[in-house]
């Protein structure tokens, strides 16, 4: 199964209409954790997959959807 990743991340808060601190705040955590993640200078741990699972009400099987959609995207993405 899929782990979730940055991306997934930056796409639910942004789905969600979220800052960062708002984010952060959903899910207990700090804000410079979220900021770092979506960089990609931390990983997410079980604890922080978790945390935000519960806040957003997602299983597993949504979460892997979500890794394949965001996937997707950003492969017909290109940058100039």
């Amino acid at each position: 199964m899929p782990k979730m990743n940055k991306d997934v991340v930056k796409f639910l808060r942004k789905k969600n209409n979220m800052t960062q601190r708002d984010f952060a705040k959903a899910v207990n955590c700090s804000f410079a954790l979220i900021a770092l993640v979506e960089v990609g200078k931390r990983r997410i741990t079980n604890n922080l997959e978790t945390k935000i699972k519960e806040s957003f009400n997602l299983d597993d099987q949504q979460i892997s959807s979500l890794v394949s959609i965001v996937q997707e995207v950003a492969k017909g993405v290109t940058y100039m």
